[in-house]
């Protein structure tokens, strides 16, 4: 797959790298990469200018700091050995609520704290791709094939349990024939990122609404809402990456229902009014009903057959509020904050004339040039982002110490 449509990722400067990157001051910055000219020097656009370095070689000074810095600083972001990626679904069924902007800047600032991220579009509209300089043929390059070949999984061991019997088995047909050859990898395309990867969608992608629902009365028993995440766990993708961001389609559909069911994490951004309040509520409702009779279906013929039983958790759950103005919105957002108390994030996600502007030039204020702003006004636009992502980065980091306890423990 080609990289980002053949986009490239801006370059980063000696300032921006000390302030946001790698918590070393600019003096001794600049005396490591003198003392150690074998690492990036990075490139100054006039004689004697400021440096400027690429992604990449950020990524590999960075990891020189992990291993030379001082041991009292944390240059490397905390992930633990042996376990397995976290997966962060972003979901609301209202529409306009930022949804794909909060993903894709999760997704970036993950990036320049050094994780690998994947990112998952499920949205058919396909923004998150186009965010990311996906290209996307048709549905065989979406998570479908994925969805299918979990079923044509299932059809395959009902088909040895029927020949066992003497019975007839039920072939494959074509696409879940084509699918049972396709593994996660297949569909991952890089982008001009250089630690970011995607899975795209685009429009074919919402033939699996409702190709989904006939797989799943052809066969009861299929756990059509484990397809994705069993998948992925499967094909590696929770070995290769760090953090995996889902971008959801505004519906509580069978995508959506996969995308929060492979999820540890479960963030809905909402706006600062009584209407996206009110339809985040109803979410939420929603929510509960829909896995609460995934869960009472099965665990019927559970009991019944003497197994384990279906359980939905997530390691957290998270409100967030977007695009909030705290000159007309400040006292709505306290009542929402005393009705859903723990479960919305108390951090806002502010909007500022930076961040339009910068999303009418490109497709995130992380991919913005300071040097287009001047560097409080770049810093004080991006400080509402980098808050969205620390109070996640905390659930993440959060959820991986308590697992590294449990394992430990056993």
């Amino acid at each position: 797959m080609g990289e980002g449509g053949n986009r490239q990722l801006r370059m980063f400067s000696t300032w921006e790298i000390c302030r946001y990157l790698i918590p070393v001051a600019q003096g001794h910055f600049r005396r490591v990469l003198k003392q150690n000219p074998h690492l990036p020097q990075g490139r100054s656009e006039t004689e004697g200018g400021a440096k400027w370095f690429t992604l990449d070689e950020v990524l590999s000074l960075r990891a020189f700091f992990g291993r030379e810095g001082s041991k009292s600083k944390n240059y490397l972001p905390f992930r633990p050995e042996g376990l397995p990626a976290k997966i962060v679904a972003v979901a609301n069924f209202k529409g306009g609520v930022g949804k794909t902007s909060t993903c894709a800047h999760l997704a970036m600032s993950a990036a320049l704290d050094g994780y690998r991220v994947l990112v998952v579009d499920l949205d058919s509209q396909g923004s998150m791709t186009s965010i990311f300089g996906g290209h996307v043929a048709d549905e065989w390059q979406t998570v479908f094939p994925l969805l299918a070949r979990h079923y044509g999984e299932y059809l395959r061991a009902q088909n040895q349990r029927a020949v066992d019997r003497g019975e007839a088995p039920q072939p494959l047909d074509e696409t879940l024939d084509e699918a049972m050859g396709i593994g996660a990898r297949d569909i991952v395309q890089s982008t001009h990122w250089p630690n970011i990867d995607l899975i795209g969608a685009q429009l074919n992608l919402y033939w699996a609404e409702f190709q989904v629902p006939v797989w799943r009365m052809q066969g009861r028993g299929w756990k059509l809402w484990d397809a994705l995440g069993d998948r992925l766990a499967a094909d590696g993708i929770l070995d290769n990456y760090d953090i995996v961001l889902l971008d959801t389609p505004p519906a509580l559909g069978y995508l959506t229902i996969n995308g929060l069911s492979a999820a540890d994490i479960l963030l809905v951004p909402l706006g600062a009014s009584f209407l996206e309040f009110d339809s985040t509520g109803r979410f939420f409702d929603m929510l509960a009903t829909t896995f609460r009779s995934i869960e009472d279906g099965e665990n019927v013929a559970a009991r019944a057959l003497g197994r384990p039983g279906v359980s939905f958790e997530w390691d957290a759950v998270r409100a967030v509020i977007t695009r909030y103005d705290s000159g007309q919105q400040a006292e709505l957002a306290a009542l929402m904050q005393a009705y859903l108390g723990t479960t919305l994030s108390p951090h806002r996600q502010g909007t500022t004339a930076l961040i339009g502007q910068a999303g009418e030039q490109v497709q995130g204020i992380y991919e913005a040039d300071y040097r287009d702003f001047n560097r409080e006004t770049y810093a004080r636009g991006r400080e509402t982002f980098d808050a969205t992502y620390a109070a996640v980065k905390s659930l993440i980091v959060g959820a991986w110490r308590r697992d590294q306890k449990a394992a430990e423990a056993e």
